[in-house]
């Protein structure tokens, strides 16, 4: 036998840049971002709820670009789209899109800029990453959980065969805009989603962050927008820390820090047809986990207690009754959720619990009875 061998080493820069008006003609920050020469071509993606919200919002982004057409040439008025999971659950988006970027000629020089919620970001870089084996990609997210989490990370996904982001794959956008007015139409609900995200990060990576959302929880409970600006930023930080910093930004190994709280979020999401929202899930997947990591002596009660409080004076509820779903073996539903996340990935099991707010640590098995215990007191606590 013989074998030929080389390394291949491949360089990206992930940049987020924070803004507010994106679409003000005089804001330079998506020109700037985008053109190297110019013109280039640009296909617009815009979520059909905010360009609801906002009345004139398709208007302004082709007057946006009429303003810097000697740098960047839209190709057509903005692809109005849905956001939310419905996005991903079928391939109708995904195959618009394509259609669009073949009609336009969109090349790998030229750009598809997504502008919406966590969902549509994902349907957009699916479709942007295999179109061309790759065009440019620009993510400009419009909710709080987009800008601090999903919307800052290198991938992109479509939901298949009852499963999350079956159908995906990894690819850095070219450039992520966070733009702090577009998240004022947002509704309370969706504000505080990506709070969660926030303490999900600050539990498993930094404690200092930990203290400074108790601290603010009172302003982030009301929504006050220097407070929500201040999580957004350190919160999407961190993430680009991790990814760039962490050593499997493409997830070839089987850890999975950044999906604290996630392995049960996940099935409650598909159990309950996405009535509990991704923000809400995680909250209760993360509040499971920190009960689960009490019971087994990692972490101190104390400092469980203080992550519980904070979820729910953030406005979290911390028990959906999907939680006590069985199937037909009688066995928790929920638990079908540990193998789907490790078929997922691959591998052996590894699930990220707590031994102290700031540390992570990784786990390859979870004991059902224990889990089942964790429900319990989420019932208890919350009277039911």
């Amino acid at each position: 036998m013989s074998v030929i061998q080389r390394s291949i080493q491949v360089g990206w820069q992930l940049r987020v840049f924070f803004t507010e008006n994106v679409f003000a003609p005089d804001n330079p920050v998506l020109r700037d971002a985008l053109a190297d020469t110019g013109p280039r071509k640009a296909l617009v993606v815009l979520e059909d709820a905010l360009a609801q919200a906002l009345p004139g919002l398709g208007q302004q982004i082709e007057k946006y670009f009429s303003a810097n057409a000697e740098k960047i040439e839209l190709v057509c008025p903005p692809l109005f789209a849905c956001g939310g999971e419905r996005a991903k659950n079928s391939t109708t988006l995904v195959n618009e899109i394509y259609s669009q970027l073949h009609r336009h000629h969109i090349d790998r020089h030229s750009y598809l800029i997504a502008v919406g919620g966590g969902a549509l970001l994902d349907v957009a870089g699916f479709a942007a990453a295999t179109a061309h084996r790759g065009v440019r990609h620009v993510r400009i997210p419009t909710t709080t959980l987009s800008q601090a989490d999903s919307g800052v990370g290198v991938k992109n996904g479509l939901n298949a065969f009852g499963q999350k982001n079956l159908i995906g794959t990894f690819a850095p956008p070219f450039a992520v805009i966070n733009d702090g007015q577009l998240l004022a139409t947002l509704s309370p609900r969706d504000k505080r989603s990506g709070y969660v995200e926030a303490v999900k990060v600050a539990c498993i990576r930094d404690a200092n962050f930990f203290d400074e959302i108790e601290r603010d929880e009172e302003k982030l409970a009301a929504f006050e927008p220097g407070a929500m600006k201040q999580l957004i930023r350190r919160c999407a930080e961190l993430h680009l820390d991790h990814i760039a910093n962490g050593g499997d930004p493409f997830e070839a190994g089987s850890a999975r820090p950044l999906d604290f709280g996630h392995w049960s979020a996940h099935k409650l999401e598909q159990i309950s047809h996405f009535r509990i929202s991704h923000g809400e899930a995680v909250a209760i997947g993360i509040a499971l986990d920190v009960i689960y990591s009490r019971e087994i002596g990692l972490l101190p009660a104390a400092s469980a207690a203080r992550i519980l409080n904070l979820l729910e004076k953030l406005g979290f509820k911390l028990f959906a009754d999907e939680l006590l779903n069985a199937d037909n073996a009688n066995l928790p539903t929920l638990l079908a959720g540990l193998e789907e996340f490790r078929e997922h990935l691959g591998g052996e099991l590894s699930i990220t619990l707590l031994e102290e707010i700031g540390r992570g640590v990784e786990v390859h098995e979870m004991n059902p009875r224990l889990v089942a215990v964790a429900v319990a007191e989420l019932r208890a606590r919350a009277g039911k």
